[in-house]
């Protein structure tokens, strides 16, 4: 695949690699996955309890909802975007779900369907206005995005009064604790859109546009493609995956609650950074964002294995943040990618 660029006479051609499939990005996903093998390693020796399988499925089901808005989160960031309303999104479209799914007399397969059609219709719904506002008036996606972030938080409290709905069916609470040979189901799921997102941003005309606007967003347009198109459908893709989480979550805790989800989207653009993406766009793979959200699940769990507070917990995460940053920065210096 070629990026697009611009050359001095106004022509659009194909001049580059784009940097999700050249044999450098694989090694840099290869060197990701290397950290995390070091990383799984490293608590496997220290810890007593690491490898167990209770703990492993732990880690599994704990990651799922990172993952999921990471993946997201990727086609946001592949463009030059940032999304720092996910969180509030995702509280907004699980009470919206939560109701629908609490409605009475609807049978269980009526009450899920329609409660996920609300729950990703709401996501949708918030993902267009952030893209298409961002988008229409050449506003930075940063302030766009924190906006919505008090909007859905708001709309999430107004809709329940600010209290938590519960009482959803028994086979739906019982879907969240499911094991295919030891594995969440709901992991499954994650990896499931994981491959979907793959096939998109990889195999499709669409991804590579996706990633020729992160690249050089002039020269996308110089070739006759709608920039605010792209850009919008980023955002609502990022905002449907948020629907689907939300029902992952209230599937995982039996909860709809307008407060969760306070800081879900720095740990999403954690898992993403780490992954490899550039935060500048045009640079990345949703196959590095799974090595990243199982990088930060790893961490957190082998650090709470340490017995480490939440405090200790949340500095180091952080610093492991601003490394990868740092990381990233020189390599991209050294390998062009």
């Amino acid at each position: 695949m070629q990026a697009l660029e611009k050359t001095q006479a106004g022509e659009t051609v194909h001049a580059r690699q784009l940097p999700g499939w050249s044999p450098k990005v694989l090694l840099r996903d290869a060197g990701i996955g290397l950290a995390l093998l070091l990383l799984i390693l490293f608590f496997s020796v220290s810890t007593e309890h690491f490898l167990t399988a209770n703990n492993i499925s732990n880690i599994l089901t704990q990651i799922t909802i990172n993952l999921i808005l990471a993946v997201g989160m990727t086609f946001v960031i592949l463009i030059g975007g940032i999304d720092l309303s996910v969180g509030s999104m995702l509280a907004f479209c699980a009470v919206v779900g939560g109701t629908v799914l609490t409605i009475p007399d609807l049978s269980v397969f009526q009450a899920v369907a329609l409660a996920t059609l609300a729950a990703v219709g709401t996501g949708v719904v918030c993902g267009f206005l952030n893209g298409w506002i961002s988008a229409f008036w050449g506003l930075p996606s940063f302030i766009v995005t924190l906006g919505m972030l008090n909007i859905a938080r708001g709309a999430a409290l107004q809709v329940t009064d600010a209290r938590t709905i519960y009482s959803f069916p028994p086979s739906f609470n019982a879907f969240g604790s499911q094991m295919i040979f030891g594995i969440p189901v709901v992991f499954l799921i994650a990896l499931l859109l994981v491959a979907i997102a793959w096939f998109v941003l990889s195999k499709t005309v669409f991804g590579r546009l996706l990633y020729g606007i992160g690249n050089n967003e002039e020269a996308v347009r110089l070739a006759g493609h709608s920039l605010m198109f792209y850009k919008v459908a980023a955002f609502t893709i990022a905002g449907a995956l948020v629907g689907i989480a939300a029902m992952v979550y209230m599937a995982r805790l039996n909860i709809a609650s307008p407060i969760i989800g306070m800081g879900f989207e720095l740990n999403a653009i954690a898992a993403v950074i780490i992954g490899g993406t550039s935060l500048n766009g045009g640079r990345g793979t949703v196959i590095g964002t799974l090595l990243g959200a199982c990088i930060t699940g790893v961490l957190a769990n082998g650090l709470i294995l340490f017995g480490l507070s939440d405090f200790m917990r949340q500095m180091i995460t952080g610093v492991v943040i601003i490394l990868a940053v740092i990381i990233d920065k020189y390599r991209e210096r050294l390998t062009g990618i």
